[in-house]
Formats: structure tokens, sequence, C-alpha cells
């Protein structure tokens, strides 16, 4: 069981971001990913997320060779993958509260709506989020508490695979040592495996079981 990049190359508008990149994140592995700023390494995520096209190579999950991305790739398979950006602002939308954040991929694949309420209550739980946090919207709460919203919301499918892109960059010391609790403790139930995409080779140390590079 992994999830594969093999020999991917992309960019955007016709400008090469990213060239010939392999990278294999087996289940219940943490990947550290490294590289200088320009080099592609949020790219990489983004097309291992199935949300860019690889201008050559492919995407492998669970042995599956991955054709289209987005909505062209069944649910089934999409919601396998979960991602946590740098910018919980920018991934967020400002008219949703942070419940309806947490919510919004279970309706998005049509989740039994009876289930859904106790599915968001268990992660803001798990991520410290109180009752009168989830009621909020995201210009009404910090930068801190929104990207937990947004780690509830990128768990909120038990996604088989994690992908962290500077996830904890924007937060405090205590904002990211919860976090990274959360993600490994979920890691440990589920056999979950994480890519963490990091310019801080402290934190990739004492996280990763190895560290692999983007030039």
């Amino acid at each position: 069981m992994s999830l594969v990049a093999d020999g991917v190359s992309a960019g955007y508008h016709g400008r090469r971001v990213l060239t010939d990149a392999s990278l294999t994140i087996g289940a219940g592995e943490t990947v550290g990913l490294r590289g200088p700023s320009g080099s592609g390494k949020s790219t990489l995520v983004r097309v291992l997320a199935l949300l860019h096209a690889p201008d050559a190579g492919h995407v492998t999950l669970d042995g599956e060779r991955i054709a289209g991305v987005r909505h062209r790739v069944p649910a089934s398979v999409r919601t396998r993958i979960g991602v946590l950006f740098q910018s919980p602002r920018a991934a967020s939308d400002p008219r949703l509260t942070l419940a309806d954040l947490i919510a919004e991929p279970l309706r998005a694949v049509r989740h039994p709506r009876e289930r859904i309420a106790g599915r968001v209550a268990e992660l803001a739980d798990r991520a410290g989020l109180t009752a009168d946090l989830l009621v909020r919207r995201p210009h009404a709460v910090s930068d801190g508490q929104l990207q937990r919203a947004c780690l509830a919301r990128a768990l909120v499918h038990r996604p088989r695979y994690l992908l962290c892109d500077e996830a904890t960059t924007m937060l405090d010391a205590s904002t990211q040592a919860l976090v990274a609790a959360v993600i490994t403790a979920e890691q440990q139930a589920t056999g979950m495996g994480v890519l963490v995409v990091s310019h801080d080779p402290a934190l990739l140390s004492r996280w990763a079981d190895r560290v692999t590079e983007v030039r």
C-alpha cells in the first residue's frame, strides 16, 4: 500500500516548475520533503493530492495508476488522500462556519446527514475546537484555530494518506505541537501514510522516518 509519484513533471500555463520528481509514501510511514523555494514542492503535493494534472509521469495510489484529477477521479479514490495547506485562510471558504468547513467534504459526497454531526464533533474535539469556536467564521478565529479546523477537515474521510504542505509554518509552537500530535495519533490508529513538507530541518528530523528532496 503506497502513494507514489513516478517521474512527475508539472507546471502552470506552459511554465515548468517540477521536473522528473519521484516519491513514495508507504502506509504508516512519515516522509519528509525539503527543497529550496521554487523547487516545486507544493506542485508535487497538488499532483499527489489529485488536484493538478502532471505534464509527464503519473501517480499510483495503492497499486492503481490514476488518470484524471479532481472530480474526474471517483470519490472513493480521491477521498483516500487528505491535504493540509500552509495558509488556512487561502484554503477556507470565508462564508462557512468552522463546523460547516469540517463537514464540507462529507456533504460533497452525500455522506448520510445523520452521521455528519457526530463526525464533526469527534474531530473538533480531537483538534481542540470548542463549541463556541465551531459556530464562528474564519474571520472571527485565529490562524491556529482555523488551521486546526482545516486539519479536522483533512481527516474527515479517514484518509489513507495525509499531505502536509508547510502546514505548521504559520503556527505558534503550542499549535504546532497539537497539530503534530493529532496527526501522529491518527497515523498510529489507522496506519495512515504522511508527507511533511518543510524548510525546517529540526522538524523533519524529529517527525519524519526519512527525508527526501526536490531540487
